[in-house]
């Protein structure tokens, strides 16, 4: 019985620290803050309920199995993404992205280089007024 305080706070700190960590578009029930709150006032009971029920399941993880168009695409790929229905559509989506991207990407180059040459370029001096 002595160190029924020591688990007590062990299981308050795991809570947390799981709660803490989890994705907020992950939990369910409630958000993140009033999940912390419920633990911190009630520790055993809090973290038997958020086990239970705010705890994401395997089901609400991302499926990275599920054929779509995110593996294409890594700079996209995110936990808690939509996964499409129609993977043809976002493969597009997701490759019209990448296409303007690398064009501001170009574009941005593009206006680097020009600055850095009109600033390597004596230019010619202003004209005088009243010369």
């Amino acid at each position: 019985m002595p160190y029924l305080g020591l688990i007590y706070l062990v299981i308050l700190v795991i809570a947390l620290v799981d709660i803490l960590s989890t994705d907020s578009v992950m939990v369910r029930g409630m958000p993140k803050p009033a999940w912390a709150l419920l633990v911190v006032i009630v520790p055993l009971i809090g973290a038997l309920l958020w086990l239970a029920f705010g705890r994401p399941t395997a089901d609400d993880l991302p499926r990275r199995d599920r054929p779509g168009a995110a593996g294409e695409f890594p700079e996209y790929d995110r936990p808690g993404r939509y996964i499409p229905e129609d993977p043809d559509a976002d493969r597009e989506f997701l490759q019209r992205l990448r296409d303007r991207a690398e064009q501001q990407r170009q574009a941005a180059r593009e206006q680097r280089r020009a600055e850095e040459q009109r600033d390597t370029d004596p230019g010619e001096e202003p004209p005088t007024v009243g010369a």
